[in-house]
């Protein structure tokens, strides 16, 4: 497991350095209505992206869709639900340190209590009684903490496998699975299977939660991919803002001086971040 997290750690770190060193490069800036609407969709290297949209798209359809239609026609609703939740509980750690760090004592006290009701009374967080109980369910993770210390979310990434994403969310990941008391259990305990299923589970179910969602954006979208690129800006947003909006949401972007070329781009054509 400890070889795996390494690899894990040297690719997001050369995506991290990646992204730096593009942000060096010079463009033309004599079109500025252009150069507003690429820093209005914050998607500099949108070739790119569309290009691993495309491959991520191929895998979903491939393999992906196909498991996930499996999986719905296999178990009835009540029992998809009782893994969510089951998956849901056990990341509670992480939600209550990433509570913390964004000095949010009331939510974690409301974290706290969720764990405590679900795994009691709720058999190891099968069942969310919690909710039942008026202790709402909420996400926190070291990507929104960073962005509610100011740290910009940075150019829009499409991610081989892993999705929408931005150098900020990414390196957020990264320390959350670091943190994770499960994974750091596997790892001592060289018990890589763990996190490796927790991942496969944890995206069979992401799948599932999405495969409505997904199916009528796809059929009442003229550009599927920017309607993917806007509902993730928008969710990121309404979930840094702990749903109070994107408009409340007044977190810096250390992207809004980066200028990016695309290799994937025309060779004379390049676009400005936010």
């Amino acid at each position: 497991m400890r070889g795996n997290q390494t690899s894990f750690i040297k690719a997001m770190v050369l995506l991290f350095i990646v992204v730096t060193m593009a942000s060096c490069s010079s463009v033309p800036a004599n079109d500025q209505e252009a150069l507003t609407e690429l820093k209005k969709i914050n998607d500099p290297i949108e070739p790119t992206n569309r290009f691993i949209f495309n491959f991520n798209q191929g895998l979903d359809a491939a393999i992906i869709k196909p498991i996930t239609g499996l999986y719905r026609g296999i178990f009835p609703s009540i029992i998809r639900d009782s893994i969510h939740n089951f998956m849901n509980n056990i990341k509670t750690p992480v939600v209550l340190a990433n509570d913390v760090l964004q000095g949010e004592p009331e939510r974690a006290g409301n974290t706290m209590m969720r764990f405590i009701i679900n795994s009691s009374v709720g058999i190891a967080g099968l069942r969310d009684q919690a909710t039942n109980w008026g202790f709402e369910d909420h996400d926190e993770d070291f990507g929104q903490t960073l962005a509610v210390w100011g740290v910009g979310e940075g150019p829009y990434l499409m991610l081989p496998v892993l999705g929408p994403s931005n150098p900020r969310d990414a390196i957020g990941k990264l320390v959350d699975n670091l943190i994770d008391p499960i994974n750091l259990w596997a790892d001592n305990d060289d018990r890589e299977w763990v996190p490796i299923t927790r991942t496969a589970v944890n995206g069979l179910d992401t799948r599932d939660r999405l495969w409505d969602i997904l199916n009528d954006l796809e059929k009442s979208s003229i550009d599927y991919y920017a309607a993917i690129r806007s509902l993730y800006r928008q969710r990121r947003n309404d979930d840094i803002s702990n749903g109070s909006g994107s408009k409340n949401n007044k977190t810096p972007n250390l992207a809004e001086t980066t200028v990016i070329n695309d290799p994937l781009d025309e060779p004379q054509i390049s676009a400005v971040g936010p």
